[in-house]
């Protein structure tokens, strides 16, 4: 079922997201300190029962790694075979736009180890569902890293 954007994203998902970049904006990570560890942040479920999770390594109080994957309803991952039925790629189009989505989990993940900052993740479009997961998830992540 398609959320009232279109984005397949319920309102209340939408309206956390979008108070999560807000405060993200005004507060940013300025004066933040984070224990060095790995911290892992799950976030809420989208309309399809899919949800991402973020596994952050903090190393000197920086991002050392970041590892981002969306997990299906039923706990498979969103891989190379998301998008498939029974192994076998039955709609073109619905594949090619899985599989945006899935390459642009990586590019998150790795714009994040980049830039160290939320603000500066690029959000692709047509994976703007698992853009928002990822915003939640390091958020959580990051909650258990704080000082």
């Amino acid at each position: 079922m398609k959320g009232p954007f279109g984005t397949g994203v319920s309102a209340k998902a939408m309206i956390f997201v979008s108070a999560l970049i807000a405060a993200l904006a005004f507060t940013g990570c300025a004066g933040k300190t984070y224990r060095d560890g790995t911290w892992t942040g799950r976030s809420g479920e989208d309309d399809t029962g899919a949800w991402g999770e973020v596994t952050l390594t903090i190393a000197g109080g920086k991002v050392a790694s970041c590892d981002f994957v969306t997990w299906q309803k039923d706990g498979s991952p969103k891989d190379g075979e998301y998008g498939k039925i029974n192994g076998e790629i039955s709609n073109q189009v619905f594949y090619d736009k899985a599989q945006l989505a899935v390459r642009a989990m990586e590019q998150y993940a790795r714009q994040y180890r980049e830039t160290g900052d939320l603000k500066k993740i690029d959000a692709v479009s047509g994976a703007t569902i698992a853009y928002n997961q990822f915003l939640e998830a390091v958020e959580l992540a990051l909650e258990q890293a704080r000082q």
